[in-house]
């Protein structure tokens, strides 16, 4: 299982350690306000269980990892992605609040697409983000996806039908950016 590191971060598996993280993550509503509404506790930690068992390239759930501050090891968000095709995959981030807008998101996407690129066997990137998801928005095209559409109502939020957008990144389009 991979653990990527870059001038500040370490993003490593996730493990039963970080139940109490990712359990405050998925409860707290402003990092939740585009993801999904509020669900019961079993339903999150269905899906923390899903993302535990060990990972390599190929595999059918998330690569889940924890980024952590690397000189004080204090989680900071999770990051990843998920295969949708043997050379496609979506990539995901969720980071606590106090960790936004300080470009951790930023960096520790940067190692994930360098590690899918380069050994993941990845062809294609996409992600997908709740019309409205600016930050989101704003740090994918950072890093080089492009904005390929959006899916009207797609995706019931908020007592609501959501648009979503749908970005990506291609592998050749990685090394130009590199």
């Amino acid at each position: 299982m991979p653990n990527l590191k870059t001038l500040r971060l370490e993003c490593s598996p996730i493990s039963e350690a970080d139940w109490p993280f990712f359990l405050a993550l998925q409860q707290d509503n402003q990092v939740m306000r585009f993801v999904a509404d509020d669900r019961p506790l079993a339903a999150i930690r269905e899906a923390f269980d899903a993302r535990l068992p060990a990972w390599s390239p190929g595999c059918q759930h998330w690569l889940c990892l924890v980024v952590r501050d690397s000189e004080t090891r204090q989680p900071l968000g999770v990051t990843g992605y998920i295969h949708r095709d043997s050379d496609c995959a979506e990539v995901g981030f969720l980071f606590a609040p106090q960790a936004q807008g300080k470009g951790y998101g930023l960096e520790s996407l940067e190692a994930v697409c360098r590690y899918a690129f380069t050994e993941g066997g990845i062809r294609r990137l996409i992600a997908t983000v709740t019309a409205g998801n600016t930050a989101s928005k704003r740090l994918l095209e950072k890093q080089g996806f492009v904005l390929e559409g959006e899916l009207r109502e797609a995706f019931w939020l908020d007592g609501r039908w959501q648009n979503d957008w749908l970005f990506g990144l291609l592998h050749h389009e990685y090394d130009k950016t590199r």
